[in-house]
C-alpha cells in the first residue's frame, strides 16, 4: 500500500493545483488566493480565514431555506443509513414515491407525472428529448425544433446548451444540436418598441414566437422554452399578457410549453411554481436547484397527463435516464424542506416582503451608473450603464475592467457575495435566502451603493 495522502493545509493553493472550478477563468487564481468558503449559517457564509459574508445570491439560487438547517442534515443521514441509493430504473423507493406525489400537489393544471434528473440542466434535456418522442408518438415525425429566448441560459448539456440564447456560451462547443432557434426576451428597458406601453410590449414579445413558429414551419416545432422570469442579462418578468399570448400561440400550432423554472420554482417569487404567479399552465415544467435548498442534488421535469399519456401505453418506452434521478438521500431532503417551506411560511413571507426589497434596491436608482432595477419576488437585477439619459451601456473592456476588475472583486471584499454578470448588459444579480429580512435588504443595498459609487469614479 501506498503512503497516506497528506492533508493539505494550504486548501486555497491546492484548489488551483486539483480542483477545476465551473464557469471560472482558472489563470485568474494563478498567483491569487481561491476564496474558499467552509460554513454557512441563515443568511451569512463564511471562508477559511473566518471572514463573514451576505449570501446575496442563496449560493446559486439554490439555498431558500437557509444556511445551517441542522434537520435537513439529520434527514439526509437517517436515509443514508436507511437505504442510501437505489435507482429508479423500473424499481421505486418510498422518498422518490412522496416527493413525485407532493411535487405533482403542488404543480399547476394536469402536471402529474414526475421524471427525477440530479440538476436544472438534465431537466431541460429530459423536457426538449420528451417533446420530441411525444409528437413523434402522436404521429408528427417533423416536430423536433425548439425556441427559447435571446440571451436566456437554459443550462450545459449539449441540447440545453442549444437552447441556451447566449452566443459566446456555446462558440467553443459548436456544432451543437440542430433545431433551436431564438426570439427577443422581455426586456422592456431596452425594448425596440413600445418602451412605454407593457401590455402593448408583452404582445409584440409573444407575436414573435408566433411568427418564428409561422416562419419554421408548425410542423417542425415541438417545443418553446420560457423562464418566469428570464435569469440572463438581469432578471426580465414577463410583461402583463405575455404568457397568456404565449400559452394561446402554443395551443394553436400543438406546440408544448415549457416553463424553465430551475431558479424560479419553489419560492424565489413567493410561489411554489413561478407559473402560478404569472397565471398560465404550461405543459412541462423544469425545476431544480431550491428543491433541496441545495443540502442535497436533484431536479426533476413535471409532465402534464396529456403529455405523458401516449408514453404509458403499450410497449412506448421514454429512453431516458440518470443513475442518481430521484436520489434516496436528495428525495428525503426535498421532503423535509418542503416541510420548512409549510410549516415556516417561507412563499408568504416572500409575498409579503417583495416589494420592500424592490423599494429598497429601487433607492440605487440616484447613482449615476445605475440604469434599471428590476425583478420579482427575491430575485432582482441591476443593470449599470455609462449614462442614464440615453441608455449608453459599457464597451466589452468597461465592462471587463470596472464590473470583473473592481465591482465584483469589491462586493466580495465588502462582504456581500452576488454575482456581477456581463452576460448581455452588464448587471448586479440578487437572490438571497427566503428567510431574509429588511435587515438583510439594508445590508445588500448599503454594500452596493458604496461599491457603485466608488466604481464610478473608475470609469
Amino acid at each position: 500500500m501506498g503512503n497516506p495522502i497528506a492533508v493539505s493545509k494550504d486548501l486555497s493553493r491546492t484548489a488551483y493545483d486539483h480542483l477545476w472550478m465551473h464557469f471560472t477563468r482558472m489563470s485568474s487564481y494563478e498567483n491569487a488566493p481561491v476564496p474558499t468558503i467552509v460554513r454557512g449559517e441563515g443568511t451569512y457564509i463564511y471562508d477559511d480565514k473566518g471572514q463573514k459574508y451576505l449570501d446575496g445570491l442563496s449560493g446559486l439560487f439554490v439555498v431558500q431555506a437557509g444556511h445551517g438547517r441542522q434537520e435537513l442534515a439529520e434527514v439526509a443521514a437517517k436515509q443514508a443509513a436507511e437505504l442510501a441509493f437505489f435507482p429508479i430504473w423500473s424499481y421505486a423507493h418510498p422518498k422518490a414515491v412522496e416527493l413525485a406525489e407532493r411535487l405533482a400537489h403542488y404543480a399547476p393544471g394536469d402536471l402529474n407525472k414526475v421524471f427525477f434528473t440530479t440538476g436544472g440542466g438534465e431537466a431541460v434535456e429530459t423536457a426538449w428529448k420528451l417533446a420530441k418522442q411525444y409528437h413523434k408518438l402522436n404521429g408528427n415525425h417533423t416536430k423536433y425544433k425548439v425556441i427559447s429566448r435571446a440571451v436566456a441560459y437554459h443550462g450545459t448539456p449539449q441540447g440545453a446548451l442549444s437552447i441556451t440564447g447566449l452566443p459566446a456560451l456555446k462558440a467553443p462547443f459548436e456544432p451543437l444540436v440542430p433545431g433551436a432557434h431564438k426570439v427577443p426576451n422581455t426586456n422592456i428597458y431596452r425594448a425596440p418598441i413600445h418602451g412605454d406601453d407593457p401590455e402593448a410590449f408583452g404582445r409584440w414579445a409573444a407575436d414573435q414566437i408566433e411568427q418564428e413558429i409561422l416562419f419554421e414551419g408548425p410542423e417542425t416545432v415541438a417545443a418553446v422554452f420560457l423562464e418566469p422570469v428570464q435569469n440572463a442579462g438581469g432578471c426580465f418578468p414577463p410583461p402583463p399578457g405575455y404568457f397568456q399570448r404565449v400559452r394561446e400561440i402554443c395551443d394553436k400550432y400543438d406546440v408544448l410549453l415549457v416553463s424553465d423554472e430551475v431558479i424560479c420554482a419553489f419560492g424565489r417569487l413567493g410561489t411554489m411554481f413561478a407559473c402560478d404567479k404569472f397565471g398560465y399552465i404550461p405543459d412541462i415544467i423544469t425545476c431544480a436547484k431550491g428543491m433541496t435548498s441545495g443540502y442535497s442534488p436533484i431536479g426533476a421535469a413535471i409532465v402534464s397527463d396529456r403529455i405523458a399519456e401516449p408514453f404509458y401505453k403499450g410497449d412506448n418506452t421514454f429512453l431516458h435516464g440518470y443513475t442518481f434521478g430521484g436520489h434516496p438521500v436528495s428525495a428525503a431532503v426535498g421532503l423535509a424542506n418542503l416541510d420548512i417551506f409549510e410549516r415556516e411560511g417561507l412563499n408568504q413571507h416572500v409575498l409579503d416582503n417583495e416589494a420592500n426589497f424592490l423599494n429598497t434596491l429601487q433607492k440605487l436608482n440616484d447613482l449615476p451608473i445605475v440604469g434599471d432595477v428590476r425583478g420579482n419576488g427575491f430575485f432582482y437585477g441591476i443593470e449599470l450603464v455609462k449614462d442614464k439619459a440615453t441608455k449608453e451601456t459599457f464597451t466589452d473592456e468597461e465592462s471587463e475592467r470596472i464590473l470583473y476588475g473592481y465591482v465584483s472583486k469589491k462586493l466580495f471584499e465588502y462582504g456581500l457575495y452576488c454575482r456581477a454578470d456581463d452576460r448581455g448588459d452588464p448587471v448586479i444579480q440578487l437572490s438571497p435566502p427566503l428567510v431574509s429580512d429588511q435587515s438583510t435588504f439594508d445590508e445588500i443595498e448599503g454594500i452596493i451603493r458604496q461599491v457603485l459609487t466608488e466604481a464610478w469614479t473608475k470609469i
